[in-house]
């Protein structure tokens, strides 16, 4: 750990994380900005010396220090096992059976220490019939019903990249699992494993739109809802620059100071009742030429400090300059690389980035002396390529 750097609140907790790509890393990336020590065992054969003391460039790794290890050598188990004894949790992203038949699945774990939180990042899940299959982000969005609902009218579904499935399903879910899970060992409760799929992530976080259908206040085609862009005052306008204003007026008293800032509606138009889905494709018009008589930041400087909900779509290399983000230090600065700050926020164990993200093996050495690994056996391990 980083002295001189805020702890965290999960300064003390040791996390090993089985390399991997996507949802699991975002994990164990969320429990290192919240003070976890998190040890990543990359492969063996990935280590590369001369990149050691250079930031690595997937900040998705940031915060972890990393050994190399084989995990198919009986050396490579040991030393796993060796960690998983020191430790308060792991995070797998393998298929269904993979770490078991590795030898350090969560029976070999708990053998070693009961208390253990295992938590394992799939897809599918840990069963089902789909389990055994490879899949990724868009499938399972398409399973959860969750993709049929996101585009426009009349128009294919549009994959949300991969922040819905991969991240919000997936990452984060696996992160607050294995901090709930942690939470129950500290009341005495036994080390358990934590099955985090995506499929059922992605349909927890659609909870409201199952409710809205429910009672009546959601249709089924997408592109026609309240919040699905079927709104004209929930959508997006292009500007006279081409860019674009995020639009998000949804209840009356926000709507009406829209009104008023705008002046809406530019003659001849008119300003038909919006609380008639039947009048939406004609107040969309209008609204869609009343912004293009403006460019992104000039309706930004009108609307943004104000309760009309408008704000400018910023590109991705905008947003960190933003005043309020700024402001915030929404994004920071570690060893010369702006990315996004640690999220949420502490008062009394604030969080930070603590480590840049590390090469395949940098902490080899360091990880091992400190789970009790002399040098001479160190060596041994080297020669048998079983660590890297």
């Amino acid at each position: 750990m980083t002295a001189d750097l805020p702890a965290g609140p999960l300064a003390g907790v040791r996390v090993i994380e089985l390399a991997g790509i996507g949802p699991a890393p975002f994990a164990a990336m969320m429990l290192a900005d919240l003070g976890a020590d998190v040890i990543r065992v990359d492969r063996a054969t990935d280590v590369d010396a001369s990149a050691f003391g250079t930031p690595h460039p997937d900040l998705l790794n940031r915060g972890r220090r990393s050994i190399g290890v084989d995990l198919k050598s009986a050396g490579g188990r040991e030393v796993v096992l060796a960690l998983v004894d020191g430790a308060d949790a792991l995070i797998e992203g393998f298929r269904p059976g993979v770490t078991e038949r590795l030898g350090v699945g969560p029976a070999d774990c708990h053998a070693v220490n009961p208390r253990l939180v295992y938590g394992r990042m799939t897809g599918w899940g840990q069963d089902g019939p789909s389990a055994p299959y490879a899949g990724h982000d868009i499938d399972y969005l398409a399973l959860t019903g969750a993709l049929h609902g996101i585009g426009r009218a009349g128009q294919p579904p549009v994959p949300p990249m991969n922040l819905l499935g991969d991240f919000g399903g997936g990452g984060m879910m696996l992160a607050l699992g294995v901090v709930s899970a942690l939470y129950a060992v500290g009341g005495g409760a036994a080390g358990q494993v934590v099955d985090a799929a995506i499929v059922d992530g992605v349909a927890v976080l659609s909870t409201q739109i199952h409710a809205l259908r429910r009672l009546g206040m959601w249709q089924e085609p997408r592109g026609v809802n309240l919040l699905d862009g079927g709104a004209p005052f929930y959508d997006t306008y292009e500007c006279a620059d081409g860019r674009y204003v995020a639009v998000g007026a949804l209840e009356p008293r926000f709507y009406d100071e829209l009104v008023r800032r705008t002046g809406f509606p530019l003659p001849p138009d008119d300003a038909p009742d919006r609380t008639d889905p039947a009048n939406w494709p004609a107040l969309r018009t209008a609204w869609a030429r009343l912004f293009r008589t403006r460019s992104r930041d000039e309706w930004a400087a009108l609307l943004t400090a104000s309760d009309a909900c408008v704000a400018p779509v910023l590109e991705w290399r905008e947003a960190p300059e933003h005043p309020h983000l700024a402001m915030r230090d929404t994004f920071v600065v570690r060893d010369g690389v702006i990315q996004p700050a640690p999220a949420p926020r502490f008062s009394g164990t604030p969080t930070s980035v603590r480590r840049p993200p590390p090469w395949p093996g940098e902490h080899t050495d360091e990880v091992l002396a400190e789970a009790g690994y002399r040098p001479d056996q160190v060596i041994d391990l080297r020669a048998a390529a079983a660590v890297g």
